[in-house]
């Protein structure tokens, strides 16, 4: 078994005072989301109040109180926290809004936390639950779990998306956490598909790809916010580099770590000058676009897969050049540090440039993936995913 290595430091000075910044911005957001949750981009660089807990970006919020709280140890946030965890929990036991692959993201950022932190018996169970429902979603035959809606709902049957990839650690960890092998092989399974089918020959990804799930055949790939069904959506490429990377910490397979140093490097061969994307790779100049939380996803794919890689691996100094290139660039120019009138801590996001959705705004998770990639370089890693 390869030796986790860290990435080569960086100047800690820097990174504190990020978090400090982080920190203040996030603190002026408490009063306004004490029982609320931010919308998934900003408008007009304000986050709208989401009332109810049904989107997929509402655990981001909570991810970063976690961060906060585990930075400073001010309780300030566990009060914060409070209200929010409740929501999750009734999520799973009225239950409501689980019709989704996503319940990773949502309970590996709320509920989880509260696990491997707290020992919070209350969610612990919720945590157990969510993963009960994302195991519920897996497809044997097509050996996938479906990303959207009812399972027979005839537009989305059989559908995976490379998102999902981050949704695993719920089912690996809770595995873990009853010694019940049958989720992590379901996380397996739909790792090494993904592997199979999302990722492209030319080591790009497709956004979204549909198995036939009675016969398990492939069918197609489609995007549903890349620039075309043959481009390469960044912010999917950032999934995969750190998705891949977690499904190997969990699994111990090799051929995921090959696989997000073979995504990484198609993505740092498309970056722009500065070294944030745009919001889609087969753009590397013009008026398109960035996406800064592809970005900051990306960073924390690098950080992960640098714990894993060796030190003599090849390519080990130019992914470490790569990280704090992005991160200096993040920090320097697209932080809102110099735009107190914004809620988030990223400028020049995009949540859905086909759709106009959240363009050139702040992202609920590019914030929180910034914040997790800082806490990585001070700390070393995050339990969050492990």
């Amino acid at each position: 078994m390869m030796m986790e290595q860290r990435a080569a430091p960086v100047d800690r000075d820097l990174v504190l005072a990020q978090l400090d910044f982080c920190r203040e911005k996030v603190d002026a957001l408490l009063p306004r989301f004490r029982n609320s949750f931010p919308a998934p981009s900003s408008e007009g660089l304000a986050y709208p109040a989401q009332e109810e807990n049904f989107d997929w970006t509402t655990s981001f919020y909570s991810g970063m109180l976690w961060l906060l709280w585990e930075h400073t140890g001010d309780k300030k946030y566990l009060d914060a926290l409070e209200p929010h965890l409740a929501s999750f929990c009734r999520r799973v036991e009225e239950p409501g809004n689980v019709d989704t692959h996503d319940l990773g993201f949502l309970y590996s950022l709320s509920c989880g936390p509260a696990v491997l932190l707290r020992e919070d018996g209350r969610a612990r169970d919720c945590f157990l639950k969510a993963a009960d429902y994302l195991l519920a979603r897996y497809i044997p035959k097509a050996g996938i779990i479906q990303a959207w809606g009812d399972l027979n709902d005839p537009a989305n049957r059989g559908r995976m998306i490379i998102d999902c990839l981050l949704n695993l650690p719920l089912l690996y960890q809770a595995s873990r956490l009853t010694g019940r092998g049958e989720y992590r092989a379901a996380a397996y399974s739909h790792a090494r598909q993904a592997q199979k089918y999302l990722v492209r020959q030319d080591d790009t990804t497709f956004h979204t790809f549909y198995m036939d799930v009675d016969t398990g055949e492939p069918r197609f790939g489609r995007t549903a916010q890349g620039y075309s069904d043959s481009s390469c959506w960044a912010r999917g490429q950032a999934w995969g580099v750190y998705g891949f990377a977690l499904s190997f910490h969990h699994t111990r397979d090799r051929s995921f770590l090959d696989t997000s140093c073979r995504l990484l490097d198609y993505f740092l061969a498309r970056l722009p000058e500065d070294g944030v994307c745009y919001w889609d790779l087969c753009f590397t100049q013009g008026d398109e676009p960035r996406d800064s939380s592809s970005a900051a996803i990306l960073c924390c794919g690098i950080l992960e897969l640098l714990r894993h890689l060796p030190l003599t691996h090849p390519r080990r100094g130019e992914y470490e050049a790569a990280l704090h290139r992005i991160m200096a660039s993040l920090a320097r120019d697209y932080t809102t540090r110099d735009t107190p009138r914004a809620d988030g801590l990223l400028l020049h996001g995009v949540y859905s440039k086909p759709d106009g959705i959240g363009v050139d705004e702040c992202m609920i998770w590019g914030d929180y993936y910034y914040m997790e990639a800082l806490f990585r370089l001070l700390y070393g890693t995050c339990a969050y995913w492990i």
